[in-house]
């Protein structure tokens, strides 16, 4: 065992080449800089291969990034480990202001070395195939808004008001259509903006019956049933928890998931003064809004629905009762909405878990 050698790799990606760095192991084990290498996928199964052969044992990491989850997997199917690293959450030194290739190299493999690095979640391939379309739908459904608010500021500023309370309905599109203007260049500008409006819902609509048509051979089907037994859980918003959420046996504890979505508030207590506030929007913010939609629903009584578990109606009880007891005290909508969001969170690490109890 005296002639055991292990290396701890850092890569810095990008698109062209890959900046690599070798750390030995121990506290006064050697940190160099190997250098800059092509991409390609050939490139780096020799480079690796290279290092892997002058080493009983090396370990990979690279930062997450648009780059994607192509080379962890070749470095697993070499037989090695890889992680891939939350790059947000790496130790940096305040004053540091210099970012290199090299440095960034440097550095992932003296943390590596250290264990001070956090790893991210990996799909797999079919899994990411579901992520990618759900963020489609997700971009799809922001062009949308972002159309619409266009629309209403173009008329706002005309003085044109609707009449009515609920917009973008039928009724809303031909009182659109039915607006002249004397300037014809004002009513081009209204009739591509209404056509915008069009393209961008017909896209989205698209990408639902897609999803809807997808999830029924997915592995986490049970999954995505199980979610829509709650309240306020719909097909988007279970494909979309279990999209981004992944695998929740990663979770020791529902409060370990709803810190993940940033749910939980920030506190900043010292000696005996306990101080929480707002909470911390850190982890996925794609869930978090939806959850934060979902819990809305739960202002309204409690109902036997066609499709209840056990744990839903338990969660459709409790809640409702909850939203109650904080409207009562006087707490914003906003402000009862997220903590409804925090526990129904919890109520869906629950259904997941057992869904993928059941599955297996």
């Amino acid at each position: 065992m005296a002639d055991y050698r292990e290396a701890f790799v850092g890569i810095d990606v990008a698109k062209l080449k890959n900046a690599i760095a070798v750390a030995e192991s121990g506290r006064e084990g050697e940190v160099r800089y190997f250098g800059e290498v092509d991409a390609s996928y050939a490139s780096m199964r020799r480079i690796i291969q290279r290092i892997a052969a002058k080493f009983d044992r090396v370990h990979f990491c690279y930062e997450a990034g648009p780059t994607g989850y192509g080379l962890h997997r070749l470095i697993q199917s070499l037989g090695h480990e890889c992680m891939v690293v939350a790059s947000s959450l790496n130790p940096r030194k305040p004053g540091d202001r210099v970012k290199t290739n090299r440095r960034d190299a440097l550095a992932l493999a003296r943390l590596l070395r250290a264990g001070e690095l956090t790893a991210v979640w990996v799909p797999d391939e079919g899994h990411e195939a579901m992520r990618d379309l759900v963020r489609a739908r997700a971009a799809a459904v922001e062009t949308l808004r972002v159309h619409r608010q266009q629309i209403s500021a173009f008329m706002l500023k005309h003085g044109r008001i609707y009449p009515r309370m609920k917009g973008w309905t039928m009724r809303y599109l031909c009182w659109l259509q039915e607006q002249q203007f004397d300037h014809p260049a004002h009513q081009i500008t209204l009739q591509e903006m209404v056509e915008a409006v069009r393209v961008s819902k017909e896209r989205v609509e698209r990408l639902e019956k897609v999803i809807e048509e997808f999830v029924p051979n997915w592995s986490l089907a049970p999954v995505v049933r199980a979610l829509q037994t709650l309240r306020g859980v719909d097909l988007i918003v279970a494909v979309t928890f279990a999209t981004e959420v992944g695998d929740v046996s990663r979770f020791e504890s529902p409060r370990q998931l709803m810190g993940y979505l940033g749910l939980v508030p920030g506190e900043r207590s010292t000696g005996e003064t306990v101080r929480r506030g707002a909470i911390t929007k850190a982890g996925n913010g794609r869930v978090r809004h939806m959850l934060v939609e979902s819990a809305w629903t739960y202002r309204h009584p409690p109902k036997v629905g066609a499709r209840k578990l056990e744990i839903a109606w338990k969660a459709q009880t409790r809640l409702t009762a909850r939203y109650r007891m904080l409207t009562g005290r006087g707490k914003r909508t906003t402000v009862v909405c997220t903590a409804i969001a925090r526990e129904l969170t919890g109520f869906m690490w629950a259904v997941a878990r057992e869904a993928q109890a059941i599955r297996s």
